[in-house]
């Protein structure tokens, strides 16, 4: 009865409330309400509401229409249960230490990629940098594509469905791809060009416009006040799609001769396929796009999460729900590839847009209650590539706000937003579709590729290298680089231009020979605890006189000193308590396995493009993708150019020096965060005393305010093991 009688005086007393806030205060307060200020950590930086919510928008970044449409298309083109040897191995040697990687820093950091990068080392806040670079590029025409499925959304309520029996000139229609451009030609030797691809169409598609301003709205709607709103979507986000994808499956697999796609997908082998480099070549490539690495929104993410989170087990659950995601969801596709009677060909691929937009539309068409099914079928694409948008161009948007915490989040995601769709616009055009093709293509290809290679070495080469340098000398540590670097480099090379197994013997040849170069040219270490960390604890039997040795000690500072002290220090944030510790194998993993994967599979870049260097959009996404290259290595070149997305107490945490097997100062590292973080929460007292937040608001921003003077808690320095 008392609820009942508070609920009557709070209705009775809302016009006078209403009369007292005015029509501005009103709008606040219901604008709160729907989307509260975020929490605060005691460091005074956002704060997801809950675990689950980063678990969730981590999820969501990475599942989106690839795992419905591109995997399926994969696993269809090389079918059978070979693929999962190379599948696998890619997932837990290359995805999950890259994963855990992003975002132990930024959870340890507390910041996003370029500020996370530049406390690594403060040459490398290119590399932070050009991650989100990729995520701007990819998000304007990422929209587009949620625009076309918005049409074919649009299109499910019209009975009978408009593409049936006509799937492939529907989709030209929808997507503008008339008139065909003019091929070009190469001279009768192939060297040389002579003319180039005509793309005459330059019209623009109205409707993919408007619904590309609609997705744009949807993402501002979902990040504009920050985490606190965010952790509340990504329960629709994910939550819904899973359901209907499951609903999918259940309807594909009950189709008749479902079964026939379903023995293609789960019960064939093919071992002889496995002699294929093209095989594993495709594997990783699949693992490493699906799991979204590379764009920065992972480290963003995890600098919201409360300190000390569980890093390597909320790698392992974001990567995990990925893989399992995309292979239950590829039963909805076989079930209607044996349902159509498709089999595999060598000599036709499928592709990801003929799955989406041709295959299993033309399915839906032929089965009862067909609208039904297309309604279900597009609104799960929409709301699977949305969440991967709006995390993409929320990374861009933690990097502003962490270089200038105290400009306003509405302005800066509202101008994000704007400059974005503006982006998409020449998407929208006749030739949007092969510019996208042009610009996506050596994005993945080319930038992401490297940028990620990037990662892993910076992490385990460029970190805490004078440290390195202190103990065995410049000499070795030069000697050892090219030994790393010039291996996969001339490795690749001779590898393209004689064979594989040229390139293989060339690329050992050269690290064994200039490791023992190396090795014998140094000065013998003086931090003699150096002999235990490899194994991660003391030593017994024949291992001691081998790490006792100068010359192993000498190698392993030289090969594993600068990933191994960065996993120290990164646990003493993300290892604590009763959190998994970052493993010590970690860290070689990134270094020896992932890093000369990715230099592989970037090499294959180059024999690519050359057939196609006759086509001006493909030169621009060439260019375009090439661009990260650029912003890499100038960021290591000359990093005080990028100090602008740096906050100034923060700008110098890349520069210090604490000396061999000595843990970095979390404490300082603390200190500064906090005090940045206080300029935002000042900016939010002004806006309190100036009246510009009304009633509940007030409260919040005086809470946040108390929070950012209690005492901070100190990290532990205990040592983790090793």
């Amino acid at each position: 009865m008392n609820a009942i009688k508070n609920f009557g005086t709070s209705i009775a007393n809302a016009p006078r409330r209403a009369a007292e806030l005015g029509p501005v205060g009103v709008l606040k307060k219901v604008g709160n309400a729907f989307a509260p200020p975020p929490d605060t950590a005691e460091d005074g930086r956002d704060q997801w509401p809950s675990r689950t919510a980063f678990v969730l928008a981590a999820m969501g970044g990475c599942a989106g229409m690839g795992n419905l449409l591109r995997y399926p298309s994969v696993v269809y083109n090389n079918h059978g249960l070979q693929w999962y040897i190379p599948y696998l191995m890619c997932v837990f040697l290359i995805a999950i230490p890259v994963l855990v990687l992003e975002i132990a820093i930024g959870n340890a950091y507390r910041a996003g990629s370029v500020v996370a990068f530049n406390s690594m080392n403060h040459r490398l806040k290119g590399t932070g940098l050009a991650m989100l670079f990729i995520g701007f590029v990819v998000t304007p025409y990422f929209v587009v594509n949620l625009a076309w499925i918005m049409v074919y959304f649009r299109y499910s309520f019209h009975s009978p469905l408009p593409w049936a029996g006509r799937a492939t000139e529907f989709y030209n229609n929808i997507t503008s791809v008339v008139p065909e451009p003019i091929p070009g030609n190469f001279t009768a030797d192939g060297t040389g060009i002579l003319d180039w691809t005509e793309y005459v169409g330059t019209s623009v598609n109205g409707e993919t416009v408007g619904w590309c301003i609609f997705t744009w709205f949807l993402v501002w709607l979902s990040i504009f006040r920050g985490c606190g709103l965010t952790g509340r979507v990504v329960y629709f986000t994910m939550g819904l799609p899973i359901v209907v994808t499951i609903i999918l499956i259940g309807r594909s697999c009950s189709l008749p001769n479902a079964r026939d796609g379903i023995k293609l997908y789960f019960a064939t082998w093919r071992g002889s396929e496995l002699a294929k480099g093209s095989l594993w070549q495709t594997a990783c490539g699949q693992v490493f796009f699906s799991t979204g690495v590379g764009f920065g929104y992972f480290t963003s993410y995890a600098s919201y999460n409360k300190k000390h989170s569980n890093a390597v087990v909320d790698s392992i659950l974001v990567v995990s729900s990925n893989v399992l995601f995309e292979n239950i969801a590829a039963f909805a596709v076989f079930g209607v590839v044996g349902y159509l009677g498709m089999t595999p060909d060598p000599e036709e691929r499928l592709g990801s847009f003929m799955v989406g937009f041709l295959t299993l539309p033309e399915a839906i068409v032929q089965m009862p209650a067909s609208n039904l099914w297309a309604v279900l079928f597009f609104f799960t694409l929409m709301v699977l590539g949305y969440s991967s948008a709006f995390a993409m161009l929320d990374a861009v948007v933690t990097l502003i706000m962490d270089a200038k915490p105290r400009w306003n989040r509405i302005i800066v995601v509202t101008t994000s937003v704007v400059v974005s769709f503006l982006l998409s616009i020449p998407y929208c055009a006749e030739f949007g579709t092969y510019l996208l093709t042009g610009v996506d293509r050596w994005i993945s290809d080319v930038a992401l590729v490297f940028v990620v290679w990037a990662e892993c070495v910076c992490a385990t080469v460029v970190y805490r290298w004078h440290d390195v340098v202190e103990q065995v000398g410049l000499p070795a540590f030069a000697l050892y680089s090219f030994a790393y670097f010039g291996a996969q480099v001339l490795g690749v090379i001779v590898a393209h231009t004689v064979s594989a197994e040229a390139g293989a013997g060339t690329g050992f040849g050269i690290y064994i020979a200039f490791t023992v170069a190396a090795v014998l040219v140094g000065k013998t270490p003086d931090a003699k605890s150096a002999k235990f960390r490899l194994w991660g604890t003391e030593s017994q039997g024949f291992l001691r006189p081998l790490e006792s040795s100068a010359l192993f000690q000498r190698f392993w500072f030289l090969a594993f000193y600068s990933g191994n002290q960065l996993r120290r220090d990164l646990n003493l944030i993300v290892g604590q308590g009763r959190n998994w510790s970052i493993p010590v194998f970690w860290s070689a993993l990134l270094r020896y396995v992932a890093g000369p994967a990715l230099a592989i599979v970037f090499s294959f870049s180059y024999p690519s493009f050359y057939a196609l260097r006759n086509d001006p959009l493909h030169v621009l996404g060439f260019g375009v993708g090439h661009i990260c290259l650029v912003i890499i290595f100038a960021g290591f070149i000359v990093p005080k150019w990028f100090d602008i997305f740096i906050p100034p107490g923060r700008r110098g945490e890349g520069q210090s020096k604490w000396g061999a097997m000595v843990d970095a100062n979390i404490e300082e590292m603390e200190e500064n965060v906090r005090l940045e973080n206080a300029k935002k929460l000042e900016r939010d007292d002004d806006s309190v005393n100036a009246g510009v937040v009304a009633g509940d608001g007030n409260d919040l921003a005086a809470s946040s305010s108390d929070t950012s003077k209690q005492p901070r808690e100190t990290a532990s320095k205990e040592k983790m093991g090793n």
